[in-house]
């Protein structure tokens, strides 16, 4: 490629994925893995290689990490290829969703053995680690780094070759146990299934998905800096292809003044007096509810690449670090804000709306504790929308970040993770609190 010469973000993103194709057909790998940015088409890659798997013959099975994204996955690989039998390995308790019971082409079972002979059988890491009998030529393993290496190694043994399809920028697999004992060993459950494969398997293929679907052009840059300095993506998309348009008229005080602002501008920051609070902040969990229901009676329109949409409750996110912050925030959306998503971090991963909400981890606290300062929570409540994103905080933050510098002790052969969370929290912040202090442009404000 010439110096200087850019591609179009879909050309060099199908340069991408045409490699990473043309690694799983050569067989000269036991394992590809693909490291993806937030919205990049991880599902898109996963069903893509599922069907031209399934189209040359070869019986696959596809492990995710939750119910919902089997669900999702079944979804898209069924609409993408309507003649394909799928079989839906599940727990016996479990009631297909909508989203699967809708296709005839789909069978649910407990054991792999009732699935009638399914071309790809689909369940999570936690169902197939239950499954003694049976191999596979070809596993898919979408959202990897979700993954810890101990839940790989209990379905290693099911498949000869494998796709590994994650983001590495996202959460850490995490334990209620406490794990020191295993820390600087090679085989640490509590690194991802990624980490773990590639520290004993470094001649592994690695790709990047280049482009984010998802992120409008002014949060790519942002989340790119904060939190892939070495790697990088850009937005798919240009600032006037993804718009939002306030069709009713504002009362003028401080939330209409964040609102206006995320809309011009793709972020704001709405922040409450410094004061240090109870991690259930009901006066942050009373101004995250409000910002969400302005945005839904301003009468919000989202505008992408030239096809608009109204912004309803289900378009909409609200993010936090605890679940007591979120049942906070919900019992005060009342009925008016039903719809709306109120979610931790790690629940709303994978997942993307048109306008989100955050509480930031750090908002009233007196310390920067390691679970507050992860970056993959951040990374993962800053990154679900496609249009703007209002983070909510108290004053303050910076300050706490330069008097908590990052203290975690550094043990032998345990690789160092870039970037930490004090880094990527003051990039992050930085950025938005700039955004504050320039005048609002309303000239997409209907």
């Amino acid at each position: 490629m010439a110096v200087g010469l850019t591609l179009p973000p879909a050309v060099e993103a199908e340069r991408v994925v045409t490699a990473v194709l043309d690694d799983l057909r050569s067989g000269a790998h036991r394992g590809v893995v693909v490291d993806s940015p937030p919205g990049a088409g991880k599902s898109t890659l996963v069903v893509r290689a599922a069907v031209e798997l399934a189209a040359a013959g070869e019986s696959l099975i596809i492990i995710a990490q939750t119910n919902e994204q089997v669900d999702d996955l079944i979804d898209r690989l069924a609409q993408k290829a309507p003649e394909l039998a799928i079989g839906r390995l599940s727990a016996t308790d479990y009631v297909p969703s909508e989203r699967v019971s809708r296709h005839a082409t789909v069978t649910v079972a407990a054991k792999v053995a009732e699935l009638g002979g399914a071309a790809v059988i689909i369940g999570t890491a936690a169902k197939w680690a239950m499954v003694s009998d049976g191999s596979w030529p070809w596993a898919i393993v979408d959202e990897a780094y979700q993954m810890r290496s101990d839940a790989l190694l209990r379905v290693a043994g099911r498949f000869e070759r494998a796709l590994f399809v994650g983001d590495p920028g996202q959460l850490d697999p995490f334990s209620t146990v406490e794990t020191s004992r295993w820390t600087g060993l090679t085989w640490d459950p509590m690194q991802s299934a990624v980490a773990v494969l590639l520290r004993h398997n470094p001649d592994l293929p690695v790709h990047r998905l280049p482009v984010s679907w998802r992120l409008p052009a002014s949060a790519a840059p942002v989340i790119a800096q904060a939190f892939y300095p070495f790697t990088g993506f850009r937005a798919g998309t240009t600032a006037d292809e993804r718009l939002l348009h306030l069709s009713a008229p504002g009362s003028g005080d401080a939330v209409d003044a964040a609102v206006e602002l995320a809309a011009s501008s793709g972020w704001a920051l709405y922040e409450l007096p410094a004061r240090h609070t109870l991690r259930t902040d009901t006066e942050a969990a009373s101004a995250c509810a409000a910002l969400a229901l302005r945005v839904l009676e301003r009468g919000t329109v989202a505008v992408s690449s030239g096809e608009s949409a109204p912004v309803d409750a289900s378009r909409i996110a609200i993010g936090a670090a605890h679940r007591d912050q979120v049942a906070a925030i919900r019992a005060r959306l009342g009925a008016a804000g039903e719809g709306i998503t109120v979610d931790t971090a790690n629940r709303l991963q994978g997942r993307e709306y048109d306008v989100t909400v955050v509480l930031h981890p750090l908002s009233g606290r007196r310390d920067a504790t390691a679970f507050h300062l992860e970056s993959g929570r951040l990374c993962v409540l800053t990154s679900r929308h496609r249009h703007a994103c209002i983070v909510v905080a108290r004053e303050g933050i910076a300050e706490l970040l330069d008097a908590h510098p990052s203290t975690e002790p550094v043990h032998l052969n345990v690789p160092v993770k870039f970037p930490d969370g004090w880094e990527a929290n003051q990039s992050v912040l930085a950025h938005i609190a700039a955004i504050k202090s320039t005048p609002v442009r309303l000239s997409h404000t209907l």
